[in-house]
């Protein structure tokens, strides 16, 4: 036979547990939590099946005990991370390791581009002419052009 248990107001303003005939089974509580709570006690007792465990209730995942290989684990995973991004690097079209290569070592592109333009112009090094030579070389080469 299953027993009918409620949470009554009685005459002082507290809270019992009352069974269905009104008589009082646990009480006066001062709040109306406090005799809930009660009543869950008293119907877990009576309830079959597996008891409550006193375990505390962990909000969120909770926290794993320490590996003892713990530095190990974490350079083989460093070790497998950074070959996969060599891996993925090599697959990338030409274009952008370019760019890649362009961000993150400056100087690299800089003689990439250099090597591809070549020296011409502006970029050129520099002959150095000595004025007094070069108006000699120019007087002469003038002076075969009117022979």
């Amino acid at each position: 036979m299953r027993q009918i248990l409620n949470v009554t107001l009685n005459e002082d303003g507290q809270f019992e547990i009352t069974d269905a005939r009104g008589k009082m089974v646990e009480g006066p509580f001062d709040t109306n939590a406090a005799a809930w709570s009660a009543l869950d006690r008293i119907d877990h007792d009576t309830m079959p099946g597996k008891p409550r465990s006193n375990k505390k209730v962990l909000w969120g995942k909770p926290e794993k005990p320490a590996k003892r290989n713990g530095k190990k684990a974490a350079r083989r995973q460093a070790s497998k991370d950074e070959h996969r991004m060599k891996v993925n690097a090599a697959k990338a079209p030409g274009w952008v390791r370019s760019v890649a290569a362009a961000k993150f070592d400056p100087a690299g592109e800089r003689n990439y581009r250099d090597h591809r333009l070549g020296t011409f112009g502006a970029a050129s090094d520099v002959k150095r002419i000595d004025p007094a030579t070069y108006l000699a070389e120019k007087a002469v080469s003038a002076g075969k052009d009117k022979r």
